[in-house]
């Protein structure tokens, strides 16, 4: 059984050796399709000088520098480095319980499958443990390992619990909310509450007010009251679909609700478990490309296998890539990678290519406030691309002008 020890250690940069893409030579990747904002460009190019994308876009023909390094990735697509706004660990390793060694194993093993930017996301605790964790995790956030922090529950319908711990649960109370952000120091991107519950639509309040996003999720909210929840700040469906009411045509439920406003941006779990392709079709068609944050939900077992773990307090066995609680059989995360959801919704999904790489990077980019530095491959962006052979396939992963993967072409 792979367990998580408690809180240890202190943070440290992430280890290993990564390959730099330059010697602060300017890399000219050449004659992949290039994915823009505006659309794929086909024998398209990109231009890294440093950390930085100093150019991207079609071949024009203009002469490299002579001092640039020159690669031929044709037959090849480039698109942006993957942001996962909800992820619970990977690699064997919890963000939920690991210590600092482990939670970066866990984030080392979402780079090598195309996740550049990633928030780390706890579940359900008593409070002072939840407290001790933002600390260490803020570190993290500090150095630039993670991108932030988001606290899934506590504060969450037990009706809707699913793998997270009902004796550990309580209500939303501003106050208590407020301790963890600030624990969290600067660094609590997102707060996912059932905003029904007593305390609920003052704590999205809170949380609006302190740049905080407030995720309604974990809920048996009906229609009307996750429309006050909406009007009151909260901007994000927490997985839309699950952990919460079915959408009904005399009570809609907070589906409906989600899917219809704009201000609201709704995660999906793209792994063919979690969504019947209908409901997938449903989201895109009703909140539109802009507004739909493909995440993994992925607990220890992500890129590590089959095998039981503990997710929190509870037990979780993984069979073929599935994840459900020992006690129970609710589903507990998943075991995707934000690769696998790519490939999925352009092979089996059929989105266009453009739409997928607004849900993996340039939609959770905006929701973050990180859209001026990574989310597209544009000029003065992060140098935060992925490198995917014609079945959509990884080959190469670049983070900050640094290969965590290093393409291997012939």
């Amino acid at each position: 059984m792979a367990t998580a020890p408690g809180v240890q250690g202190t943070a440290r940069p992430a280890g290993g050796t990564p390959q730099p893409a330059t010697d602060r030579t300017p890399l000219i990747l050449s004659g992949a399709t290039v994915v823009l904002p505006t659309g794929p460009v086909p024998g398209g190019r990109v231009t890294v000088d440093g950390t930085r994308i100093a150019a991207a876009g079609p071949d024009d023909g203009t002469a490299a520098p002579e001092h640039a390094r020159i690669v031929d990735v044709s037959g090849h697509y480039l698109v942006p480095g993957f942001i996962d706004l909800h992820n619970h660990g990977g690699g064997g390793a919890s963000f939920t319980s690991g210590t600092v060694e482990e939670v970066l194993t866990g984030i080392e093993t979402h780079r090598r499958h195309g996740t550049t930017t990633l928030v780390a996301s706890t579940v359900t605790g008593d409070m002072d443990f939840l407290t001790h964790r933002a600390g260490l995790l803020s570190e993290l956030a500090e150095q630039g390992d993670i991108a932030g922090i988001h606290f899934e529950g506590p504060f969450i319908s037990p009706c809707r619990k699913g793998a997270h711990s009902e004796e550990l649960l309580r209500d939303p109370d501003p106050a208590e909310v407020r301790k963890l952000v600030d624990a969290a120091r600067g660094h609590a991107r997102m707060v996912t509450l059932a905003a029904e519950l007593p305390g609920g639509i003052d704590s999205v309040r809170l949380l609006a007010d302190h740049g905080v996003i407030a995720a309604i999720g974990h809920t048996d909210a009906t229609y009307e009251q996750t429309v006050e929840a909406i009007d009151a700040g909260a901007t994000v469906a927490t997985h839309l679909f699950n952990a919460m009411p079915a959408l009904g045509h005399r009570a809609p439920g907070p589906i409906a609700a989600l899917l219809e406003d704009e201000r609201v941006t709704v995660e999906l779990i793209n792994d063919g478990v979690h969504l019947h392709p209908a409901a997938l079709e449903l989201a895109f068609h009703h909140a539109g490309a802009d507004r739909v944050a493909f995440i993994t939900d992925a607990m220890d077992a992500a890129g590590f296998g089959d095998g039981r773990y503990m997710l929190g307090p509870l037990e979780v066995e993984v069979e073929d890539g599935v994840a459900r609680l020992v006690e129970g059989g609710s589903i507990a995360g998943s075991t995707l990678t934000l690769d696998r959801a790519f490939k999925r919704a352009v092979t089996v999904d059929r989105l266009p290519i453009e739409a997928a790489v607004a849900a993996l990077s340039a939609n959770p980019a905006r929701l973050l406030g990180l859209a001026d530095r990574v989310g597209s491959l544009e000029p003065g962006k992060d140098a935060d691309l992925v490198l995917l052979d014609e079945h959509f396939d990884v080959r190469g992963v670049m983070r900050r002008g640094t290969w965590v993967v290093a393409p291997r072409l012939g």
